[in-house]
């Protein structure tokens, strides 16, 4: 039976791929470094400490990963505070299943960034836990978010159902024992091996409830 929903952020209850790609696209390729596809989509679902290495390691930029987190989180931050951009059904969602469920959040963004999006949503209130990948060892598509989601609702991974959009966030959860039900990102949808590991495969968080939840609990056991 699942006890708990474990939601991912980027893409799921807030369309900020095309944000961040923005954001760090302009960043880079003002210090003269290299940004292209390769670079971006490896960068999905990588940990603060890990995109910001890689930007330094392989776009070659002369900024520490440090300085290259904070100027993005800072930029990220600012085009937040612009325009939030939550995706349709986002908010009712997450109303809808924490009436039923204990909810958690399970993101790559840093944490200043988590914590923004869920206080301007108005959507604190309704999670227990939430974690960012900076905050445990390794990124998705490592289990070790999604494990550490678990530890701190208090439940075990077996009886958590994750909702997922990435080829790294679907591969993270499934590593971590949860069930996966998978919106795919139309912008960046996930590849075709990755999709098929998700227990069921939703078109919208519309279609997101309570029995679509506890039918992949049933076909766990």
């Amino acid at each position: 039976m699942i006890q708990s929903v474990v939601f991912d952020l980027d893409g799921v209850l807030i369309q900020s791929e095309e944000v961040w790609d923005s954001v760090r696209e302009a960043y880079v390729r003002e210090r003269g470094g290299r940004y292209d596809d390769e670079i971006q989509r490896a960068m999905m679902g990588m940990s603060s400490t890990e995109w910001s290495r890689y930007l330094h390691d392989t776009a070659g930029l002369a900024d520490t990963p440090e300085e290259i987190n904070a100027e993005v989180v800072r930029r990220m931050l600012a085009a937040y505070e612009r325009e939030l951009p939550l995706i349709d059904g986002a908010p009712d969602a997450v109303r809808r299943l924490a009436a039923e469920f204990t909810l958690a959040v399970a993101s790559s963004s840093n944490r200043p960034l988590i914590d923004a999006v869920l206080r301007e949503a108005e959507l604190e209130p309704y999670f227990t836990a939430t974690v960012s990948s900076e905050e445990v060892a390794h990124g998705k598509p490592a289990p070790d978010v999604y494990l550490e989601a678990a530890r701190r609702l208090g439940v075990e991974p077996t009886r958590c159902a994750a909702i997922e959009d990435s080829h790294g966030g679907i591969r993270s959860a499934k590593a971590a024992g949860m069930r996966v039900l998978a919106i795919p990102n139309p912008s960046y949808p996930p590849d075709e091996e990755s999709l098929a590991q998700a227990d069921v495969t939703l078109d919208s968080l519309a279609e997101l409830n309570r029995e679509k939840i506890l039918s992949v609990g049933r076909s766990s056991t």
